[in-house]
């Protein structure tokens, strides 16, 4: 399932991208219920700096979706 979650359309392989963005995003839940149960401080402007990370991960990894495929890549497909 993770696995498929975190592959590029492209070729099957590992996307740095959206393995970054699902880390922020691991990192801003975790330190969410640290907060919520524990009263753990966490620093605002780290917390924000994940928040940012993650929201601009997956907004790429959503405008990547609905961008058109790239034509060298479809040639590279046709010949293999």
């Amino acid at each position: 399932m993770f696995n498929n979650l975190l592959n590029d359309g492209i070729d099957g392989s590992l996307s740095s991208r959206r393995v970054i963005t699902f880390l922020a995003f691991l990192l801003c839940a975790t330190a969410f219920i640290a907060n919520l149960f524990w009263d753990q401080d966490i620093s605002q402007f780290m917390f924000d700096s994940m928040i940012y990370l993650t929201m601009v991960g997956l907004g790429v990894t959503v405008a990547e979706k609905f961008s058109p495929i790239n034509k060298k890549t479809e040639t590279k497909k046709g010949i293999l």
